[in-house]
C-alpha cells in the first residue's frame, strides 16, 4: 500500500483516484468544491482540506487541474503542494499546462527535496471506465520507476518520452489531432448530408470503416446528440490548441490544421457554445454550410453521461 495525495477530483482526476483506491491504496484528497469529491469519500478517501494537506500525508502526490493557472493555484502558497511536500517525495502531475511552466515547478519541487513528473493522459471517461487509459510521462527516470506501478493501476500503457516537460509536449500534440479528426468527420458528414444522405447514416457508415480511430468511435456519435454536460468542452480544446500553436512558434513547426481548429473553436465561443463538449464543432461547421443549427431528431440531449466536475474531462 502506498500513501497518495490527490489534488483536482474532476471527471478524470476522480475516477483515477477511484481506481488507486480500489488497488487498495490510501488516499488523501483535495478537490476546490468538496462536496463533488462526497463519492470517493464513501469508498475509503480521506477527504482534506488543502493541497498542502494532501502533500503532507503522502509519499506520491498526484494533481490534475484544468490548465496553467489552476496547476499554479494548487502548487504555490502557503497551502500548496510545495508547502507540504515530504523530503524524497515525488509528485506526478496528470494536467495538460505549459511545459515551461511545468519544468518551473519541477526545479522548485527539486529544490523542496523532491522529484516531479508531468504524466498527462490519453483517453476520456469511457477509455478510463474500461481499463485502456494511456499514460505518458516526463521527468527523472529513477522517478518515474518509483510511480510506474502505481500509473498501471490506472491504464495499462504508462511510456516514459523524455525529461521534464516532454511528456507535455507529447500530449499536446496528441490533443491537436482530436479536433482534427471531429473537423474531418464533421466536413465529410455535412458533404454527404447536403448530397442527400441522412446525417445519421452518413455518422455510423463512417465509423464502420478504416478512417474510424477509437476516439472516433466514441466521440463520433456527439456529432448527432451531444452529451449532456460536456466530456471536454470547447474552452478546455481551445487551451490545448493555444499550448500547441506556442509550442509550434517556438519549435517553428508550422500547425496550419492547428491554427484552423482554433479559429472555428473561435467560432463556437462566439456562438455562445463555449461549454458544449467540442464535438459541437459540427454544429458550427453546420451553420457555415447553410443547414439547420441541428440535424432532424436532435432536440433532446443524450442522457446517462457522466458528469464533469472540476476538472479536466477528456484527455
Amino acid at each position: 500500500m502506498t500513501e497518495i495525495g490527490f489534488v483536482g477530483l474532476g471527471v478524470m482526476g476522480g475516477r483515477i483516484a477511484e481506481r488507486l483506491l480500489a488497488a487498495g491504496h490510501a488516499v488523501a484528497g483535495y478537490n476546490r468544491t468538496p462536496a463533488r469529491a462526497q463519492w470517493l469519500a464513501d469508498r475509503g478517501m480521506t477527504p482534506v482540506d488543502t493541497p498542502r494537506a494532501a502533500a503532507e500525508a503522502s509519499e506520491v502526490v498526484f494533481s490534475m487541474v484544468a490548465d496553467t493557472e489552476a496547476l499554479r493555484s494548487v502548487v504555490e502558497g502557503p497551502d500548496g503542494i510545495l508547502a507540504g511536500l515530504r523530503p524524497g517525495a515525488v509528485y506526478a502531475d496528470m494536467s495538460t499546462v505549459s511545459p515551461a511552466v511545468s519544468r518551473e515547478i519541477a526545479e522548485r519541487v527539486a529544490a523542496a527535496g523532491g522529484r516531479m513528473l508531468d504524466a498527462p493522459v490519453s483517453g476520456s471517461v469511457s477509455t478510463l471506465e474500461k481499463g485502456e487509459l494511456a499514460i505518458f510521462v516526463g521527468g527523472d527516470e529513477e522517478a518515474f520507476e518509483r510511480v510506474r506501478p502505481l500509473l498501471l493501476e490506472v491504464g495499462p500503457t504508462v511510456t516514459r518520452v523524455g525529461g521534464s516537460g516532454h511528456a507535455l509536449l507529447m500530449k499536446i500534440a496528441h490533443n491537436l489531432n482530436l479536433t482534427a479528426q471531429i473537423m474531418a468527420l464533421s466536413e465529410a458528414v455535412l458533404l454527404a448530408e447536403k448530397g442527400g444522405i441522412p446525417p445519421e447514416t452518413a455518422v455510423e457508415a463512417l465509423l464502420d470503416t478504416v478512417i474510424a480511430s477509437e476516439m472516433m468511435r466514441y466521440r463520433g456519435r456527439f456529432l448527432l446528440e451531444l452529451p449532456e454536460e460536456a466530456w471536454f468542452n470547447v474552452n478546455m480544446m481551445q487551451k490545448d490548441l493555444l499550448l500547441a500553436l506556442d509550442a509550434g512558434r517556438e519549435l517553428d513547426v508550422p500547425l496550419p490544421i492547428t491554427a484552423l481548429g482554433n479559429e472555428i473553436l473561435t467560432s463556437a465561443r462566439a456562438m455562445g457554445l463555449e461549454d458544449e463538449d467540442f464535438a459541437v464543432l459540427f454544429r458550427v461547421l453546420r451553420r457555415m454550410a447553410g443547414l439547420p443549427d441541428r440535424p432532424p431528431g436532435r432536440d433532446t440531449p443524450a442522457s446517462g453521461q457522466p458528469s464533469p466536475d472540476d476538472g479536466p474531462g477528456d484527455r
